[in-house]
């Protein structure tokens, strides 16, 4: 059984079709058919059902999956615990965070970082946060530049990098716009438009709520921050943001019960060798 089959199983698995999985290996389907052929033969059972388009993992391929995912990740983890000898900075870097980490926090981080260390490849998956925390936890990714969790976790690694204040908003020509000493009980009279219930941020606004015995009164929900601010700014309801994102098309609105801190920081897992690419990329962040 070589790592070549094992990586086409991975892929075809991951992607959910064959012609995804050539994408991202960068063969042709048939390349990859053929790799997947030979360890069906060598493991005498059929991985994969194909009906139509459609690919789904027989139960022979569920039990090998998380396997494959373990044996790849110890050659991994064993590769660059042996280039890391040689000090040298280079090889591919795989990197999870949010869009909008991406467009507020790393560019600067970025810019740095391709400049000392040309030779490494940044591979970067603009993600939300937990989708980005869950695939270092699982191995996809070595680094998760993030929204941290409101409660620790210890199956990864956390470093604080950010205080990203969070603040409530709205347009100025909303009706709590006009309003003096607003309370959360106010708040919740209105429209409000949050992140979508999966979200670190949105956990951290509705456990304030709810230890205020509060309901609150949602009409939409996005993952994008950015097209919160949009439909907030055009008056279709208040939200709570980053600081970050106040402009001359919203305002802060002064609620008399202050909201708890988000922090956001870079996970790593415990388990894992630290490519040099990554310790170069830790220091690159934390000088900024």
């Amino acid at each position: 059984m070589d790592t070549q089959s094992l990586q086409a199983f991975m892929a075809v698995a991951e992607s959910g079709s064959f012609s995804g999985a050539a994408e991202r290996l960068f063969l042709t389907q048939p390349a990859v058919s053929k790799r997947i052929a030979v360890l069906e033969q060598q493991l005498g059972a059929r991985l994969f059902d194909r009906v139509g388009r459609r690919i789904r993992l027989t139960e022979a391929g569920e039990a090998l999956l998380p396997r494959a995912r373990k044996v790849l990740q110890e050659l991994e983890d064993m590769g660059r615990a042996i280039n890391n000898l040689t000090g040298e900075v280079s090889g591919t870097l795989r990197i999870g965070t949010s869009h909008h980490i991406g467009l507020h926090r790393l560019p600067p981080v970025l810019r740095r970082f391709s400049r000392e260390y040309p030779q490494v490849r940044l591979d970067i998956h603009f993600i939300d946060s937990e989708e980005a925390w869950e695939a270092v936890l699982h191995g996809d990714l070595e680094m998760g530049v993030v929204t941290l969790p409101p409660q620790p976790d210890t199956r990864l690694h956390s470093q604080v990098i950010w205080d990203d204040p969070l603040v409530f908003m709205c347009a100025p020509e909303h009706p709590l716009a006009r309003q003096a000493d607003l309370t959360l009980e106010t708040l919740t009279r209105f429209s409000a438009i949050l992140p979508s219930p999966v979200t670190f941020t949105r956990r951290i606004v509705e456990r304030l709520f709810q230890e205020h015995s509060l309901a609150l009164n949602i009409s939409m929900s996005t993952n994008y921050l950015e097209t919160i601010h949009m439909m907030v700014s055009i008056g279709l309801g208040w939200s709570v943001l980053p600081a970050t994102m106040l402009d001359q098309s919203v305002i802060e609105l002064a609620v008399d019960t202050p909201l708890p801190e988000r922090k956001l920081g870079v996970v790593t897992h415990p388990g894992r060798s630290r490519s040099n690419a990554a310790r170069a990329f830790l220091e690159a962040i934390n000088s900024e």
